[in-house]
């Protein structure tokens, strides 16, 4: 049984969740739309979609079980709000919502209509994310006890052609790169109690670098540079620095701590810090000397793509989506779920609002730590 999707948004991420989810199988993308009817036009012929059109189309298509939400921050919670009320189930680009109010709303509605909400990022679906998680279920560190992600960049005006909204009310490094990060952990260790964090705004202006807009000056209304703590239901204690002020940084992305070792995660690509769905992972323990290289987990058989590639150790945006399609089908929850974006948010929020408080900020909501992917083949040596 195919899944219909329709896609809202053309804009640049857009090339990949197209180019992915003609690769899974069981998701089609009938339809494409954005407020620019010759961008979504454009998306159809490269991609071969069989209709182009204005989003209002996608919402009274009763062919389209589920709309694929990659719109700007901003318009995230209007977009989801109509395709639930359309009775359509949704998945979203991060973050989920930029106002707490709305993410309450768009969890509640869900539930009244019977819908699932997706959300990413769904990198924690990736090879390098489940190799991780096995380790720690296997108890391969012992008690985890600490955890600490390093996101240095420069920001994305040197690689985006139109970063405006990275810079308004919604962006900035925390909201952009943060939840990939924060789902990894959460998905690794479980839900967050508190949060308090400390953020500043390096430079009133950025110059774009790309594009036909280089040399354009543009406002920043965000910090740009933020540093939280993290406390988790375990006791598990953690950090998070997330910069687009940094230029060069040698930090390893994420470190998780335990009784009896360390799990290491280099950065996979330094120009592209936050696709973490590849990539090796490090682990030494108190009985080794060197550092072991985890091999991967790979998926069933029915996890698989065209290539053949079932360990996503790829850029597999969209997998979260493909997890959802099966959600519906199996009467399950969407292992990268609303609740869990929400509660993403949540903390993301309470850092941000952390020092104009002054204290640590608690936060209301909760979610299940999601369950790996099912695996195929049997134990190897580590």
């Amino acid at each position: 049984m195919t899944f219909r999707v329709g896609l809202i948004g053309c804009g640049r991420i857009s090339d990949i969740y197209l180019k992915n989810c003609t690769r899974f199988d069981g998701l089609e993308i009938t339809a494409c739309a954005s407020l620019d009817i010759d961008e979504s036009r454009a998306k159809a012929a490269q991609y071969r979609i069989a209709k182009a059109c204005a989003p209002e189309d996608i919402f009274a298509d009763p062919k389209v079980d589920a709309v694929l939400n990659l719109t700007v921050p901003a318009a995230h919670y209007d977009i989801s709000r109509r395709a639930l009320e359309a009775g359509k189930h949704v998945f979203s680009e991060k973050p989920f919502v930029t106002d707490l109010e709305d993410g309450r709303a768009l969890l509640a509605l869900g539930r009244k209509k019977g819908l699932l909400i997706g959300n990413a990022p769904d990198t924690f679906l990736g090879g390098r994310w489940q190799t991780v998680r096995k380790l720690l279920d296997r108890g391969v560190i012992g008690q985890p006890t600490g955890v600490a992600a390093f996101v240095p960049t420069h920001g994305v005006e040197r690689h985006h052609p139109n970063p405006d909204f990275y810079y308004a009310k919604g962006g900035g490094p925390l909201l952009d790169l943060g939840p990939y990060y924060l789902t990894a952990m959460v998905f690794c260790l479980g839900p967050i109690r508190r949060v308090a964090g400390m953020a500043r705004k390096t430079f009133p202006e950025r110059m774009i670098e790309n594009g036909p807009r280089t040399g354009e000056m543009m406002a920043v209304e965000v910090d740009t540079h933020c540093l939280s703590l993290l406390e988790f239901e375990s006791g598990v204690i953690g950090q998070l620095m997330v910069s687009f002020d940094v230029w060069e940084s040698e930090t390893p992305r994420l470190e998780v701590y335990g009784t009896d070792g360390t799990i290491c995660i280099p950065d996979a690509d330094p120009g592209d810090g936050a696709n973490i769905f590849e990539g090796p992972v490090w682990y030494r323990t108190r009985a080794t000397s060197r550092w072991t290289m985890r091999p991967r987990p790979k998926a069933p058989p029915e996890w698989s793509v065209a290539e053949n590639t079932h360990d996503y150790n790829w850029d597999a945006r969209g997998l979260g989506l493909l997890d959802m399609a099966k959600a519906v089908r199996n009467g399950r929850p969407p292992r990268a779920s609303g609740d869990m974006a929400f509660h993403i948010y949540e903390a993301m929020e309470g850092i941000l609002a952390s020092p104009g408080l002054g204290r640590f900020v608690d936060l209301t909501s909760r979610c299940d730590r999601p369950e790996p992917l099912p695996e195929c083949v049997k134990e190897g040596p580590n």
